[in-house]
């Protein structure tokens, strides 16, 4: 039975199983195995007990290599910047967690973001280490977000999901496609981009399928209803630039965008209005709608941390 290990500040312990080599220590072993991480952020973190094995016990930085022994250790971020935007739980109960997501902020721990997660802030803020979310959305992307409570009823939430069972709605604003009939639908092959952040249409057979509708207005900027029939990376943000209506703000596509990492004048306007679906464990229908809205202004800023 594998020890069950506490949140720290809400974040989880990550897992590693040690390789084979030769490395007299597991600090060498780690320094060299993830080089992003100076060696002496690995020590520092060893001395103030943040390395555990795999009975929750803390490594010092002289404790010797095993090959195949588990490790685990707790993610930090030096000065970590703060995202001032706020999430909301539209719903909780003891199986299904549904989140309202700010723009910026990302759904779990990954690079230069651990503390600042959507899941990191539920985690804490609802005293449920067993949080998982069934889904994600892009940091840019605001909007609803499902996590399970609880591993006995996960598997059958994420069934959803795996046989399509959710119907997913957002809302974009984007440059008008007044050459187009709508509703549309674009079914084309996604694949991993240059560079592997991005992802880009490709000849072959369709693996992405979005339908698309769209309110014409007066104005260079359309609002659009896009309903992904697939989950692929960046699938809506990589269909609307394809057509030639890149969504507003977005830094991604049709070309990349370098912004400073407290930049948060120009959030991307790409929204997850709305999710709907059967509730696997009372038969009802249950749908949740985002409180958040969109801005034809691409300089509007969502609601910051009061």
């Amino acid at each position: 039975m594998r020890t069950r290990l506490p949140l720290l500040n809400g974040v989880a312990a990550a897992t590693v199983q040690l390789p084979q080599g030769a490395w007299p220590t597991v600090l060498d072993c780690l320094a060299e195995r993830f080089p992003a991480i100076a060696r002496e952020r690995w020590a520092d973190r060893m001395a103030r007990g943040r390395v555990l094995d795999a009975h929750g016990q803390a490594l010092l930085p002289a404790a010797a290599y095993k090959a195949g022994m588990r490790v685990h250790y707790y993610r930090e971020v030096p000065a970590e910047i703060p995202i001032p935007f706020a999430e909301s739980v539209l719903h909780a109960d003891e199986h299904l967690v549904v989140a309202d997501k700010p723009h910026f902020l990302p759904v779990t721990p990954a690079g230069e973001y651990v503390r600042e997660t959507l899941l990191t802030r539920l985690r804490q803020r609802l005293r449920n280490p067993d949080l998982v979310p069934l889904h994600r959305i892009d940091r840019g992307t605001a909007g609803v977000v499902l996590f399970s409570a609880q591993a006995g009823s996960r598997a059958r939430y994420q069934a959803l999901f795996r046989e399509r069972q959710i119907a997913k709605r957002y809302e974009a604003i984007a440059p008008a496609l007044s050459g187009l009939r709508f509703p549309l639908v674009r079914s084309t092959r996604i694949v991993r981009g240059e560079p592997f952040v991005r992802s880009q249409e490709t000849a072959g057979l369709a693996n992405s399928e979005t339908r698309i509708e769209a309110e014409p207005t007066g104005n260079e900027l359309w609002r659009y209803t896009l309903q992904p029939v697939t989950g692929k990376k960046h699938q809506l943000r990589v269909h609307m630039a394809a057509l030639g209506a890149p969504i507003l703000n977005d830094d991604f596509y049709p070309a990349m965008i370098e912004r400073a990492r407290d930049d948060f004048s120009q959030p991307l306007q790409l929204l997850a209005r709305s999710v709907s679906f059967r509730d696997p464990l009372t038969g009802g229908v249950r749908e949740f709608h985002s409180r958040f809205e969109l801005s034809h202004d691409p300089m509007r800023q969502p609601s910051r941390l009061a």
